[in-house]
């Protein structure tokens, strides 16, 4: 059989490269892009797109059955900084618009759910560094309390009604099709912006910032790399930890450097830098190498010139 995914919160960061690298496995038609806003991106609005605002669960059943849809991928979030400006809308945006996926799951009997969870998970007594599996999670962003009841819930719909719901503890992601989101690690996306304009950089968080990242291309292979393996070797239904490298602010702009020797950084920490002294430093994910072979492929040096050299061709193009 076929399958038929939608793609909720497509236009995203992780939705707009998750949904092309799915209509290059399973065809453009076969894969639908949804979101509150319409696609601006040429790539992604060419191939079936619904408006949606996943807080209409009534509008999201229509989608499901229209499309004869058989997996959800579900990315629509409000994240951690734009959140704490807005917590009783991001935590009525995140939590029901989970459930309302989760119940039509188990109602429809869909194949597969997938929804990302993330290391505001985590909290101030988390063991910070090589941060495990199974530990102490006491997330204080409205984002990261989502995110832990979520993957509270995403367990006890796999455990209660055998829904195949599947996750991930993202860290920062890094991509160069869409500018930063409002996320605490967004600055690792904003100072590669900068960097080809030939501005100045200023970090909202502080020298030493050790926060985990990772490159958009693995986010993606590892994400579809979970969905696609076979239910058996998913041993964890709350949310794997994910992981392939470190980070501070001063290391990201010396591996710029190497290509733009000019680049200047300087630090003004505002209120993200409390939410990022609350999170992991670095994640021990080795379940899921484990149990679904989990590799990354790019350390900072390598995603540093490849965000530079699409950024400068994005730019030549305009």
């Amino acid at each position: 059989m076929t399958e038929r995914i939608l793609v909720i919160g497509a236009c995203g960061q992780l939705g707009s490269e998750l949904t092309l690298a799915l209509r290059d496995k399973f065809g453009k038609s076969n894969v639908v892009a949804a979101d509150i806003n319409p696609p601006t991106q040429p790539d992604l609005a060419d191939g079936p797109f619904e408006k949606l605002n996943i807080l209409d669960a009534k509008r999201l059943g229509e989608v499901v059955d229209a499309h004869k849809i058989t997996q959800i991928y579900h990315l629509a979030a409000l994240l951690s900084a734009t959140g704490e400006k807005n917590p009783l809308f991001a935590w009525e945006l995140n939590m029901d618009g989970l459930l309302y996926v989760l119940e039509l799951a188990k109602e429809k009997k869909l194949h597969k759910v997938y929804w990302p969870s993330s290391i505001a998970a985590f909290g101030p007594n988390t063991p910070r560094q090589n941060t495990p599996q199974h530990c102490v999670m006491d997330p204080n962003t409205v984002y990261g309390i989502s995110k832990q009841a979520g993957e509270r819930w995403c367990e006890y719909y796999f455990q209660k009604f055998g829904v195949d719901v599947r996750s991930l503890r993202y860290p920062g992601l890094i991509g160069y099709k869409t500018p930063p989101g409002g996320g605490t690690t967004d600055y690792a996306v904003d100072i590669y912006y900068k960097a080809v304009d030939k501005v100045p950089f200023t970090s909202f968080l502080q020298k030493g910032t050790y926060l985990p990242m990772m490159y958009m291309p693995d986010a993606i292979k590892a994400t579809i790399d979970l969905m696609e393996v076979e239910a058996e070797r998913v041993k964890i239904r709350s949310s794997y930890n994910l992981s392939s490298m470190s980070f501070a602010p001063e290391e990201v702009a010396a591996s710029i450097q190497k290509v733009y020797p000019d680049f200047t950084i300087s630090y003004a920490p505002d209120f993200r830098q409390k939410i990022a002294d609350s999170w992991p430093m670095s994640i021990d994910d080795s379940q899921a190498r484990a149990d679904w072979g989990w590799q990354h492929q790019y350390d900072l040096d390598a995603m540093t010139h490849d965000m530079i050299h699409n950024l400068e061709k994005m730019k030549a193009s305009v």
